[in-house]
């Protein structure tokens, strides 16, 4: 293997998994090692055994698919003390795994050795030693986690790389260098790095955590100082505050330091892998994590969205297709004329630059904004706006009234609301009712039975995501609120948003854009031809 090309270890499926709030079925991590296979992975750690039914069905089942690249790893400890590895019954689950990898960890600090494990410096040594050989012997590539190492190391140098050599004796293909607790700073991991790969050896690696935000920081470090296998975990999940986000570390590695990994081919689809995690773990995605982020590469400033448009490397570091990721445009009250001509183009509609309808939508955009409308995640209000600001919308139904009750009939019965719309379609006045266990509910379907029969192309949407948002806060029950209404209708999803100080009306406006969106579009798409 070059000295420039790093190995990728993913942990997303064991040390992932210990993070608050995540959960994978087994049918979830079968899925999520295929994706982490055709990505280009080197090693996926499946789980441990005997910690759990799930991980020994996920080990008994990834047997079975087709993998193109990666190997898959099981994760467990050294033998106990006092019992040779042989008749140690964890390292028998591992072997009953059967995978080609075995990753084990063992205590690198003597605080661990004589006060959690309460055994000898010198039995710990054998313990390491003892349980490496046992799995190589047994035909497995054995790599070992040394556990609070650079702890242990700043408390006795000599002992925690007496531990490395006793795992490299034991013929451990790779020692990661594990920062268990997440505590080191970025000189101290540089500086012990390279004393330790001076004195085993380049087959080191970094598991690092993220306690003090530096995971991403120390495993590139790492790396800098002669490390070749660099552990994390996709969009950095993991116990406490998280793993070291391989999905970080692994552009910084490939566009920024000029290493290689068998990864580098598929590194456009590295925000494509970023969701797909996120969505199995059901999980919102950080809309402002490095590289794969929806805010990433997006610009708010009228200066920075000028400038990058004319010259992208002016505002982005690096062309947003190289992660699978694009630039974006965000419309807001601090917006100029260049950022609503930018965001018009990028959603298909040309606008001069010195006409007056531009002059008159900023207007009415910072308006707006001011009363609490948000136009970023709500493209398709957007573009009703531009819509009608060159006069290329047509009333597609009149809005006449609507009216919302919220009756419950007795302490033990449910709570009930009712919806009546009236709306104007053409000549005709169309008058619907309908209930719901919600108001918000009650109203959307009351305006559907008002729209459908005449438009049933409003059958194919569904609404996806509804979001409320209080603003000023400090004026109690009466404060303004912001609605974001999330809708798909088969070929995209589309966003919405109404502002006021009745939930009731906001929820209408964005309920009302999403139809009447839906309806100019295809309306446009048809025009098209």
């Amino acid at each position: 293997m070059s000295s420039n090309r790093i190995l990728i270890y993913d942990t997303t499926l064991r040390d992932g998994t210990q993070g608050e709030g995540i959960s994978f079925s087994v049918a979830d991590k079968l899925r999520i090692a295929e994706k982490l296979d055709h990505f280009g992975i080197d090693y996926i750690e499946g789980g441990w055994p005997g910690s759990n039914p799930r991980d020994m069905a996920f080990f008994h089942e990834v047997r079975h698919l087709k993998l193109t690249h990666a190997k898959i790893a099981a994760f467990g400890s050294t033998r106990r003390a006092g019992i040779r590895a042989a008749d140690d019954p964890q390292l028998k689950l591992l072997l009953e795994a059967e995978t080609p990898v075995v990753t084990i960890f063992g205590k690198s600090w003597l605080l661990h050795v004589t006060e959690v494990l309460r055994t000898t410096p010198e039995e710990n040594l054998a313990m390491i030693e003892d349980s490496v050989r046992f799995l190589c012997e047994a035909g497995r590539e054995v790599i070992y986690d040394a556990e609070h190492f650079f702890d242990g190391y700043k408390d006795n140098p000599a002992y925690a790389l007496q531990t490395l050599e006793a795992a490299a004796r034991g013929g451990a293909v790779n020692l990661s260098l594990c920062d268990t607790n997440g505590g080191t700073m970025v000189d101290e991991v540089k500086h012990i790095v390279g004393a330790v790969v001076a004195q085993v050896g380049p087959k080191v690696g970094m598991h690092c955590h993220n306690d003090c935000g530096l995971g991403v920081a120390v495993s590139l470090v790492g790396v800098q100082a002669g490390a070749v296998l660099v552990q994390g975990t996709a969009n950095g999940y993991g116990e406490r505050t998280g793993n070291a986000n391989l999905l970080t570390i692994i552009p910084n590695l490939l566009l920024k330091l000029g290493y290689e990994a068998n990864c580098r081919p598929q590194l456009p689809k590295l925000r494509q892998l970023s969701l797909f995690v996120d969505e199995l773990a059901n999980l919102h995605a950080d809309n402002h994590a490095p590289f794969v982020g929806v805010s990433a590469f997006a610009h708010k400033g009228g200066v920075h969205a000028n400038a990058a448009h004319k010259v992208a490397r002016s505002y982005e570091h690096i062309d947003p297709a190289l992660v699978g990721n694009r630039q974006r445009v965000l419309i807001s009250d601090m917006s100029g004329r260049s950022s609503v001509v930018m965001k018009a183009r990028e959603l298909g509609v040309e606008l001069e630059a010195g006409s007056p309808a531009l002059k008159d939508l900023i207007e009415e955009i910072k308006k707006l904004e001011f009363q609490g409308y948000e136009y970023e995640a709500a493209d398709a209000s957007f573009q009703l706006l531009i819509a009608k600001a060159l006069e290329k919308h047509r009333e597609f139904f009149g809005f006449e009234g609507y009216r919302v009750i919220v009756e419950r009939r007795g302490p033990n019965e449910p709570v009930i609301s009712e919806a009546t719309v009236k709306l104007r379609i053409g000549d005709e006045l169309r008058h619907t009712v309908a209930e719901s266990n919600g108001p918000i509910g009650a109203l959307d379907k009351a305006l559907r039975l008002a729209l459908e029969p005449i438009f049933p192309q409003l059958k194919e949407i569904l609404l996806r995501d509804y979001k409320v948002r209080i603003l000023e806060s400090q004026q109690g029950a009466g404060a303004r609120v912001r609605v974001l209404v999330e809708t798909a209708d088969g070929e995209e999803l589309f966003g919405t948003v109404g502002a006021g100080e009745n939930i009731i009306e906001a929820s209408w406006q964005a309920l009302k854009d999403a139809l009447e969106f839906k309806l100019l579009r295809d309306e446009q798409r048809k025009a098209k031809g």
